[in-house]
């Protein structure tokens, strides 16, 4: 069910365990353990290199734990299945978005003209304030 810009996420990468999910759901909400937390260790992947890890580290923020692990929780759902899948999508979303390597920046220097039409527009603002000091009465 992954998109097609999202990678496949192999099994062994990550690991799922169940709890109860927070929140309203009535007498079975105390019973059934639904809610999905997945952990995936950033620095044995082999989705990313180096680069990529560190990206996706950037992206984590407080996901991330001291082991560097990532930690993604699913509970939005009723069901099980449902909240793995979706673990497992923000993931692929997160790993995808990592692969993204950003174009770096080139600096650019300001034209002539646009050199020039700043030092004017400096000119004609030094003239006007000059103009509303006091008249000399000489």
């Amino acid at each position: 069910m992954t998109d097609a810009r999202e990678p496949d996420i192999p099994d062994g990468e990550y690991e799922l365990s169940w709890t109860r999910s927070p929140g309203p759901g009535g007498q079975n909400v105390n019973k059934l353990t639904t809610a999905c937390l997945l952990r995936f260790r950033v620095a044995g992947t082999t989705l990313l290199d180096e680069a990529g890890r560190e990206r996706l580290r950037q992206l984590a923020g407080r996901r991330l734990t001291l082991d560097d692990e990532l930690l993604i929780d699913a509970h939005r759902h009723r069901t099980r299945e449902a909240n793995r899948r979706d673990a497992v999508e923000r993931l692929a979303g997160l790993i995808a978005a990592a692969r993204h390597v950003p174009k770096a920046r080139k600096p650019t220097r300001p034209t002539r003209a646009s050199k020039e039409r700043r030092i004017e527009g400096k000119k004609r603002r030094q003239t006007t304030k000059r103009l509303r000091g006091r008249i000399d009465a000489d």
